[in-house]
């Protein structure tokens, strides 16, 4: 059993495959040894979680999660325990738990755990052995109501809450909260409780835990997952998942991330080695200032280790009588071009950062010769509806250009013409269709960003964290990837690379200075002096008793 953390990538797979894994390694070992390796798993995971904790509620459900439920509650129980077991009952028109269920089930009451109709008054410790991988519950069925009120009480408790596989209400593919309830249907509360109308919990995040079991499922770690989830465990229950299926995607942890490039290089090296970035954004009208993307890019590009990086600022004015900037004075190693000057074929060029409309002015030369392109922010919305930069856009696949797109959700949603909803309902196949639709490289950015292209498995990014919520971090992701394909990296390795470092910063940031608020500039900067990253050692493990 492992924690999972950024040190590492992982498999990760969605309920299909996770389904077919199950029966087939459960064809292979005797009857109901899964139920009882995840029953001691959880058990475990609970007792290093909270070893002083006496009193321990456990919610179960009708299927296999309620019975890894009861397995597990038959372990603490003898252990010392004082565990209470609440259980849904079967729905309508099912007149059995499963076979594996129902015996772990038997094995509890045999024992003497106690089994209650509703939760105890106080608990010191809740598991969450409701649904896992099950699917959305009917509203209209009284089992629905009770998984409702339950998950209300451990959401409105102080107690520390283990959910068994994934938490109940978030969907294992997407990572969406799916445990939504017509108002009527929801059951009355104390007034004490307060009514959660998702997986979202309302107490302190670092008492959420969540034990994956036999597989690492994608929706923990994009959308809503990583914030239902909490602080995320595995046990792969002694199977080799990848002998039996392919992962879904992977989620991407430092041993997969390309390092910077400045320590990938050999000693003798010079600035050339590093290749040199364009930056080609800032619109600057008599109204309207945006040249602080641009130089955010740069500045970014610049401390990723890019050997030179040049700015070509925009003029959306109709005159040129308004001053345009020529010199970064807190950055004078940025070299300042126009856009005419600018050697598209021998430089990586990062267009649209604070691009404005200017940027349509000069994209199809762009599309049409730059070799290494990177398209941000206001490129993405001039391609998105214009059939002709979307044909170019295609076309550069053929002629073995690398492109990498870095769309936030509704930059995404207009480019696939639908809405930003529904880019986030299902990330993983939003960016898998963008990739394939303009065949490039495809960082969808948000919780859990989505690194997607033709022929490739998807990544999803293990780092990162709120602080990056904040205007201008996508300009400074859009330089890091320029350094990282200057640097010689492939497209989909390079933006790989630099997503991960981009997040990896942030989580820096927030361990050294957790009370300071991090600016695009300050993270544009952080890169000079910021410690190593996470080492693929030895993870957090809890070792078999």
């Amino acid at each position: 059993m492992q924690k999972i953390t950024s040190a590492t990538s992982w498999p990760l797979f969605g309920r299909a495959a996770t389904r077919r894994i199950e029966q087939q390694a459960a064809d292979s070992l005797p009857p109901h040894t899964l139920m009882q390796r995840a029953g001691l798993s959880i058990a475990r995971l609970a007792l290093a979680l909270a070893p002083h904790a006496q009193r321990i509620w456990i919610a179960c459900g009708p299927g296999n999660n309620g019975g890894d439920g009861f397995e597990a509650a038959l372990h603490l129980h003898r252990w010392g325990k004082a565990v209470v077991v609440t259980w849904t009952g079967l729905p309508p028109g099912q007149a059995t738990p499963s076979p594996d269920a129902c015996i772990s089930q038997e094995k509890a009451i045999a024992a003497g755990v106690p089994i209650a109709q509703v939760p105890p008054q106080d608990f010191d410790f809740c598991i969450d052995a409701l649904l896992g991988l099950g699917a959305k519950p009917d509203a209209s069925r009284p089992d629905t109501l009770h998984i409702w009120h339950w998950l209300n009480l451990m959401h409105a408790s102080q107690a520390p809450r283990l959910a068994v596989d994934v938490v109940t209400g978030l969907d294992a593919d997407t990572g969406q909260s799916t445990f939504g309830m017509p108002a009527a249907s929801k059951p009355a509360l104390k007034p004490a409780s307060k009514t959660v109308a998702s997986c979202k919990p309302v107490h302190d995040t670092e008492k959420l835990f969540t034990l994956s079991l036999l597989t690492l499922k994608t929706g923990l770690f994009t959308a809503e997952g990583r914030d239902c989830s909490g602080e995320v465990w595995f046990d792969d229950l002694g199977v080799d998942t990848l002998v039996l299926e392919a992962p879904d995607a992977w989620l991407l942890g430092a041993d997969r991330a390309a390092p910077p490039p400045r320590t990938r290089a050999a000693h003798a090296s010079h600035k050339g080695v590093f290749g040199d970035v364009a930056i080609l954004g800032g619109e600057s009208t008599p109204t309207s200032h945006m040249a602080g993307a641009a130089l955010l890019a740069a500045r970014a590009a610049l401390h990723a280790g890019a050997g030179r990086v040049f700015v070509a600022l925009l003029d959306g004015a109709s005159d040129s009588s308004h001053a345009r900037l020529t010199v970064d004075p807190l950055q004078p190693e940025l070299m300042f071009r126009s856009p005419a000057a600018l050697n598209f074929k021998h430089q990586v060029l990062v267009c649209g950062c604070g691009g404005g409309e200017a940027v349509k002015t000069i994209l199809a030369k762009v599309l049409a010769t730059a070799p290494r392109l990177v398209l941000d922010a206001d490129a993405l919305n001039a391609i998105a509806g214009d059939v002709a930069f979307e044909k170019k856009l295609i076309a550069r696949d053929a002629r073995n250009f690398a492109t990498v797109l870095t769309p936030h959700p509704l930059e995404a949603a207009r480019l696939l013409g639908n809405m930003a909803a529904e880019v986030q309902a299902d990330r993983l196949m939003s960016a898998r269709q963008l990739a394939e639709k303009f065949r490039c490289v495809v960082v969808l950015k948000g919780s859990g960003t989505v690194i997607a292209a033709p022929g490739q498995t998807s990544r999803i990014n293990s780092s990162g964290n709120p602080l990056l919520a904040t205007a201008g971090t996508g300009d400074v992701l859009a330089g890091m990837i320029g350094a990282y394909l200057a640097s010689g990296l492939g497209a989909f390795d390079a933006a790989c690379g630099a997503v991960f470092a981009h997040g990896h910063l942030a989580d820096l940031w927030a361990h050294a200075q957790p009370a300071r608020v991090l600016t695009a500039a300050a993270l544009a900067n952080f890169q000079r002096w910021a410690p190593g990253r996470p080492t693929a050692g030895q993870p957090s493990t809890i070792k078999p008793i």
